[in-house]
């Protein structure tokens, strides 16, 4: 052990310790490292090494190693701790469903229900918290999802908050007919099951503020599009009054001196003290270096943390850094063998695969690539993960109205809340007149307060949802011929291409209920928008089902992990019909004879050879590491490597 630590491991009343940042970081390495690290200082003590991220990885990390002691690990099946919740309360939802409104309870029941799917990682955190209340464990290790799917994670208190506000105003009028008949006011057992909630809620969000009892640990690599995600992660931490005490830059160059370790790690210091100049409030930083081996099992794990050291911040470092930077030295060869150039009559290409991977920059790469070898094709170029790294990676602001970047070529990132904000203020926009028409008819006086807070009651994740049918609307209307999609991880994007069937049900249940009521509810514009919402999403389901006009690329690098989840992603894709015509197999080490790039060659050859088992007839695109890659010229210099020339016949305006 250092003689400095990182606090985590000197502090006694620490009961929840959070890992998290962008994928491909090295996340889920720290949380078990710092696991086993903790057990092995104090055997006695009571720990939980836990997964939140729909991709697991924990296991894949401890290859095959069992924890001595104390120390437990669990990778937390979040869709089962939603299923137990139905399980144990779906008899109460029901029985406040039914509690008073013109609507009956298997109108509201059903909107109950279908909001439940997405609440599945906040079950998931609620059960951890109940383990740190309950003392189950000393203390709490979690290796959560990527940084943007983390954020929505420790957003979502604000969710089941609204959530449960609905659920108290079904039982305002109960509550108001008990008082007046039974002149009884005190609760009763479904008032207890509300505020059973609300005190789980409290107690939560108590835990993950309080800064002697839980920590969250930033994991970045020195890389631009890691440093801009991690410095937006460190600032909402901040604002969410998140305990963060330090922060740790992993997979660095130190101490090489062969010309592409140099090189790159040249351009890492400056990326690190651009790291600490976008960081408002001052924090210390750890290092931790690149190894030979891929940091799997017992040894390279208890041995981890050894390697962390402090990095000094040096002065008068300029901000910014995560748009424009100084062109890096590109390395060649880029490819081993480029990859054939996608269809003439291709609509849709899907760039997906474990975070950290490469895939904001294939995605980008690929869109330069189309625009620039067919100039009268018209590409768009999207992003729908959360955490958006267009802007980094091209160098240039990206924003939720689409940008021309060259002739041919166009970005946006998709701000998929807004999207949801136009559906609610199109939904209050008719309620209130409908309301205003029908008061002098009938008492609505709790019946409006519900009707005002069905939308309360969308599944999460719908905003994501609406986000991609937006596409369709520019499909419908004609505006580009290729769509370029920089895919959320993994983990969420199988769940987001699955959405669409619950998103569907959610539809059906409005449709349903504006058909029972067609005298009374009357929103036109309203039902209008959710018509459009449901072609769109026929049209998105048969258009990725669609082998000729849309594929999905995965990206992979060579690592064990990534190869694991790569072989989840590729037979999701199986499940739900969607063509995976190649892969990428991103980040190579470029050839070099110094000790630390022949270790980590004759590791990726292992790797890659893995692939080839795993992946037989996919054809696999060897990619080597560019450092510092970015802006147009950069990325237009690797997609003429990356693709073969195009056949001359292929026309460039799809039919």
């Amino acid at each position: 052990m250092n003689r400095q630590m990182l606090s985590f491991f000197d502090k006694p009343g620490l009961q929840l310790l959070l890992f998290g940042g962008k994928g491909g970081v090295g996340k889920t390495t720290c949380a078990t490292a710092a696991a086993l690290r903790l057990s092995a200082l104090a055997p006695e003590r009571s720990l939980l090494l836990v997964s939140t991220d729909p991709a697991h990885s924990v296991r894949d990390s401890l290859a095959g190693y069992v924890p001595p002691g104390k120390l437990q690990v669990l990778e937390l099946d979040a869709q089962q701790c939603l299923t137990e919740f139905r399980e144990q309360n779906g008899g109460m939802l029901r029985e406040i469903a039914a509690a008073g409104t013109f609507l009956d309870d298997e109108d509201i029941n059903q909107f109950l229900s279908l909001s439940l799917p997405g609440l599945d990682e906040l079950m998931a955190l609620f059960e951890i918290s109940s383990w740190v209340e309950a003392r189950q464990y000393d203390c709490i290790v979690v290796d959560t999802a990527p940084s943007g799917h983390t954020l929505r994670l420790l957003a979502m208190p604000e969710l089941i908050r609204r959530w449960l506000g609905m659920l108290e105003v079904l039982l305002a009028k109960r509550r108001y007919m008990r008082r007046v008949f039974s002149r009884d006011a005190g609760p009763d057992r479904l008032d207890l099951f509300v505020s059973k909630w609300k005190s789980t809620l409290h107690l939560t969000e108590k835990l993950l503020h309080d800064p002697k009892r839980t920590q969250f640990v930033p994991v970045s690599i020195a890389e631009p599009l890691s440093v801009y995600e991690t410095a937006a992660l460190f600032q909402e931490l901040q604002h969410r009054k998140m305990p963060v005490f330090e922060l740790v830059v992993n997979q660095l160059h130190l101490e090489c001196d062969c010309p592409t370790c140099k090189a790159a790690g040249a351009d890492e210091q400056l990326q690190i003290q651009r790291l600490m100049a976008e960081i408002e409030v001052p924090c210390p930083v750890w290092g931790i270096g690149l190894q030979e081996e891929e940091v799997r099992g017992q040894k390279l794990l208890m041995d981890f943390w050894d390697h962390a050291q402090p990095i000094a911040r040096r002065p008068k470092i300029a901000t910014g850094c995560s748009i424009v930077r100084k062109p890096a030295a590109l390395v060649e060869p880029a490819v081993l063998v480029p990859a054939p150039a996608p269809s003439a009559r291709m609509q849709f290409m899907l760039f997906a695969g474990k975070g950290g991977v490469g895939k904001t920059t294939l995605s980008c790469v690929t869109a330069v690539r189309m625009a620039r070898g067919f100039p009268d094709k018209r590409v768009l170029l999207f992003s729908a993960d959360p955490a958006h790294s267009l802007s980094a990676c091209l160098q240039t602001i990206i924003g939720p109205q689409p940008k021309l970047l060259l002739p041919g070529l166009t970005a946006m990132e998709i701000d998929a809340t807004a999207e949801f904000e136009k559906l609610k203020a199109r939904y209050a926009e008719d309620l209130e007149h409908f309301l205003e028409t029908v008061s002098r008819s009938f008492d609505l006086t709790f019946d409006r307060v519900v009707l005002e807070r069905m939308l309360d009651l969308a599944p999460p994740g719908l905003d994501e949802v609406m986000a991609l049918t937006r596409i369709m609307d520019f499909m419908a209307h004609d505006s580009y011929d290729l769509f370029v999609l920089d895919c959320a991880s993994t983990g969420h994007l199988v769940r987001l291409l699955e959405m669409p069937d619950l998103i569907n049900q959610w539809l059906k249940a409005f449709f349903s209920l504006f058909l029972k009521y067609e005298h009374i509810l009357q929103m036109p514009g309203f039902v209008d928008e959710l018509v459009a919402i449901s072609r769109n999403l026929k049209k998105l389901r048969e258009l990725l089902q669609n082998p000729a006009a849309a594929a999905l690329y995965p990206v992979s690098i060579p690592t064990r992990m990534a190869l694991e989840e790569t072989k989840d992603l590729v037979e999701a894709c199986g499940r739900l019909g969607i063509t995976v015509p190649l892969m990428f197999l991103n980040l190579l080490t470029p050839p070099c004879d110094c000790r630390l790039c022949v270790g980590l060659r004759r590791r990726e050859s292992a790797v890659a050879k893995e692939f080839l088992k795993v992946f037989p007839h996919k054809q696999q695109i060897q990619v080597y590491r560019q450092p510092g890659l970015g802006g147009l010229e950069q990325l237009e210099w690797l997609g003429q490597r990356l693709y073969q020339s195009a056949r001359q016949e292929m026309t460039s305006r799809v039919a």
